[in-house]
Order: structure tokens, then sequence, then C-alpha cells
């Protein structure tokens, strides 16, 4: 429900207004960012309103739908070839690559380089405000937070959050089977369908000890769980959304928690871009 269509918005104005106030991007100066099309899109509709040009950079492996939605809103776009990827699945030397070329290019014209998987300002933002408004619309009765993990802002800021109201929440990050490295596995499986997320490695800011376990989803458990939330539930959502969803069932069937628990999650991005 953010205006650039998922969670990554928040995130993207926190960014841009942390480096003009502090001089990293100069007024007019380009913004250059890695994306698989969330981080992009919000930071294009941050740029459209504070008038910085957008480069962003992808993986050819992210559906077309991505690049014409965040040329749409104005970012220029760069299609990075593949490494060891498919179509739909994008490993992390994909996205490697498609980083190498952001900062490149960020040098070439003088730009500011984002950097989502290095900037504190996102799981700031989500530790001072996604995780207190979860906290605050569930009246304090939350009981588990799940939440697939890309850059880790998310899961790691509302973790946070949640847990020094009560640290007894449970936060359980969502890793698909065969690429947990989260879960301390090897990584037996580098493509899956969860686009953005779960690159099969440890983001650089991680901090294990908000994460209480891990929970692996199935390509298949997902692809079931993003058709039926949108045929009986009419919510169009993303790959990552339904494996969120996938998990927190699965950890409420799992007779871990009491049959009263209340969990939260998060629908990541609408299934509009795929």
């Amino acid at each position: 429900m953010q205006p650039g269509g998922s969670v990554k918005d928040r995130a993207a104005r926190a960014i841009v207004l942390a480096a003009r106030e502090d001089g990293r991007l100069a007024p007019g100066a380009p913004v250059v960012e890695m994306t698989s099309g969330n981080m992009g899109a919000g930071l294009a509709v941050a740029c459209a309103a504070l008038e910085h040009p957008l480069v962003v950079t992808m993986s050819a492996g992210n559906s077309p739908q991505r690049a014409r939605m965040l040329e749409a809103l104005g970012a220029e776009v760069v299609l990075v070839p593949q490494i060891n990827g498919a179509p739909g699945q994008v490993t992390g030397a994909d996205v490697s690559a498609a980083a190498v070329a952001a900062q490149r290019i960020a040098a070439e014209r003088g730009g500011y380089y984002v950097n989502q998987f290095h900037a504190p300002e996102c799981m700031r933002t989500h530790r001072e405000a996604t995780g207190p408004e979860i906290w605050e619309q569930s009246s304090g009765r939350v009981d588990a937070w799940v939440a697939a993990v890309g850059t880790g802002a998310t899961f790691l800021g509302v973790a946070a959050a949640l847990k020094e109201r009560n640290p007894r929440v449970i936060c359980a990050a969502v890793e698909p089977e065969g690429c947990r490295p989260l879960a301390g596995l090897p990584v037996t499986k580098h493509r899956h369908l969860i686009q953005g997320t779960s690159y099969g490695s440890v983001p650089p800011h991680w901090d294990g000890d908000l994460m209480d376990l891990s929970i692996p989803v199935t390509d298949e458990e997902v692809e079931r769980w993003r058709r039926a939330l949108a045929t009986q539930e009419g919510l169009h959502v993303g790959y990552s959304a339904a494996a969120n969803v996938a998990a927190t069932v699965a950890l409420l069937s799992s007779g871990r928690l009491p049959a009263d628990t209340i969990a939260a999650t998060v629908l990541c991005d609408t299934g509009l871009k795929y």
C-alpha cells in the first residue's frame, strides 16, 4: 500500500533524505542503485519528489514487468546479463554483477551510489516506524514475526522493535529450501522463485541474535500460496509475500506456539510486476 508499491518505499525515502542532509547527495545529482525492482520503485518515487534523476541496474533475470514499471516512474534502467541464474530466478552472483555495474555508473556520472545492503537507514526506518506501528495497531498482541530476508532490513528492524517491547516475541526468517545460509546450512539450490530475497549469503549487517528460527519454503508452496491469496483472499501479491504467508502458516501449524498465537508478517509487494 506504499506509493511505489512495496515494503522498500520507507527505506528508499530514508536513504535519500539522509544522503541529502549530510552532503553525500548534492542537489539535483543522480542517484544510482542496483535493484530487483522494489528498492528501485521506492527510490523512483523519492527521487521524483526530490528532483533527482535515478539510474537503476537490474539483473536481466528479473521479470520484464519490473523494468517497465521503473521506466514508467521515470528511472533509467540498465539490464545486466545473468551470471548463473535463469529468467525468473536471480542468484547472488547475478546481484553482485548488477551491483558492480551500479558502482561503475555512479563513478562515471558523479552520482550517489545507494548500496542498500550496507545502508543503515534501511533497518533504522523499520525499527523506528514499521515495527512500532505493528505493535501499536495490534494493541501489543504480536507473539511472532515472520519475514523473508533480502538485505535483512525489514526483518531486523521490525524484530528489534518488537523484541524491545516483548523479548519473548518469536522472530522467524523465511528461506527457500536448499538456500538457507541464515540457518547455517550449505546452499544446494541457488535458483528459486522468491525474487528480491535469499541470495545464498548472509547480508552484511545481519544480526543473528534477532532470529529465533529459520523456516524453509519450497517453490511449490510459494506458487500455491500466491495463487490462493489471489483467488481466495483477493490479494494479488508477489512471490516473497507468498513465501511469508506460507512460512507463517507453517509456524502457526507446527505446535511450537500456543493455539491463540498472533503472528505478523508482511506482503512485500503486489503481483503486478511478475
